[in-house]
């Protein structure tokens, strides 16, 4: 049986020396300084970085318990192109409303693109270009797990605010506002689990629609200091909203008169009840029971998969020690093996056995590694 050993591990560490001082400009969050120092990312340019074999593993893992989720919700995963004819962008109104972070490109025949943050045109014009589509075959559940694009002004804190980052989106279809609002709930639920089965304490607020628009959405946050939403909830009612939403200074939950406590928050989901916001004008309609158009109710929902992975060690690790989420983590056991020519050597016969009797642990199989480093001390 093949067995995963250190000494053929592609893991580069960065190691700083003790007197380097860091300039300015270098300030990082944790989770970037331990993820690029561990080798398990490297900043190949400012805001993209390389997932290395054990980020590979860490994402991998991840992907799995996001993909179990949805399939508990019938969501059917695609992968769309990267590249998003701007003619869509520009029927929508995004083209120009959002901003320098859309990057767009033109091909040579000067046809503009844009490199997706984000796929609501696309994923519309492809269901609107399906008409006729039957009543029966809603409600329509599709996701992907792909690279998204963001021309960031200033790319900062690794993995937690980059121009390049792997999302998870999903898109509903749905005949009826009160079939969408049903489908909201039961998707929010699946979030839920996602970040239960994590592990990492979460929080759960009322967001703003921002350019993604629709009636209203709910963000979820890993609370820390270095996260960049103000989160306001109330102890007593368990109101709990993000600061956008509340113009009033004085920050008093209407509700039941409360004052709200403040906390920071690491964005890592963001869910959308959009109605006909994309469907209307990309003319995306369904089939009714009198075999007349109608058009979808739609809702869209985001997991900042990459993200999610550096602000759990960010919210988890201390000083120079990475600590992963358990279900994460890039290997659960590493058995250290002894020294060449100290007292225990004799012990290393022993090594494989053991790597062998604990993979056929069904939760822990190929999750083993051994630390086969003979010049090395055990302690070391």
């Amino acid at each position: 049986m093949h067995h995963h050993r250190v000494s053929q591990l592609f893991q580069p560490l960065t190691v700083i020396p003790k007197d380097a001082t860091l300039k300015k400009e270098e300030t990082t969050s944790l989770s970037q300084k331990l993820m690029v120092n561990c080798g398990i990312l490297s900043s190949r340019s400012n805001g993209m970085y390389a997932f290395l074999p054990l980020g590979q593993r860490a994402l991998t893992k991840l992907t799995k318990v996001i993909d179990e989720e949805m399939a508990s919700v019938n969501a059917q995963r695609l992968s769309l192109p990267l590249l998003t004819p701007g003619q869509l962008w520009k029927i929508t109104g995004r083209w120009e409303s959002t901003g320098q972070e859309l990057l767009k490109v033109k091909d040579r025949h000067e046809k503009d693109y844009v490199l997706s943050p984000t796929h609501e045109e696309a994923i519309v014009n492809f269901i609107a270009d399906i008409y006729p589509f039957s009543h029966r075959q809603l409600p329509l559940r599709l996701y992907q797990i792909t690279s998204k694009i963001r021309d960031e002004m200033k790319p900062r804190f690794g993995l937690l605010r980059c121009k390049e980052f792997l999302m998870k989106d999903l898109y509903t279809f749905d005949v009826s506002e009160e079939a969408a609002v049903s489908t909201y709930m039961e998707i929010c639920k699946a979030y839920d689990r996602v970040f239960q089965r994590i592990g990492v304490p979460f929080i759960k607020v009322e967001g703003d629609c921002g350019n993604i628009g629709g009636s209203f959405s709910h963000e979820y946050h890993y609370p820390a200091a270095i996260g960049e939403d103000t989160l306001l909830l109330c102890q007593k009612c368990g109101t709990a909203t993000n600061a956008e939403l509340l113009p009033d200074s004085s920050h008093t939950c209407s509700g039941c008169g409360e004052h709200l406590t403040k906390t920071m928050g690491i964005e890592v989901g963001h869910t959308f009840c959009l109605g006909t916001k994309y469907s209307k004008p990309l003319n995306c309609c369904y089939q009714n029971e009198k075999g007349k158009p109608s058009l979808m109710q739609m809702g869209c929902y985001g997991l900042g998969v990459s993200r999610i992975l550096a602000a759990a060690v960010e919210v988890l690790s201390q000083g120079e020690q990475i600590r992963w989420p358990w279900i994460l983590a890039p290997y659960k056991v590493c058995i250290i093996s002894p020294k060449k020519g100290s007292k225990e050597a004799k012990a290393v016969s022993w090594v494989d056995h053991l790597a062998q009797v604990i993979s056929n642990i069904p939760s822990l199989q190929d999750d083993v590694i051994i630390d086969d480093r003979e010049t090395w001390t055990i302690g070391k």
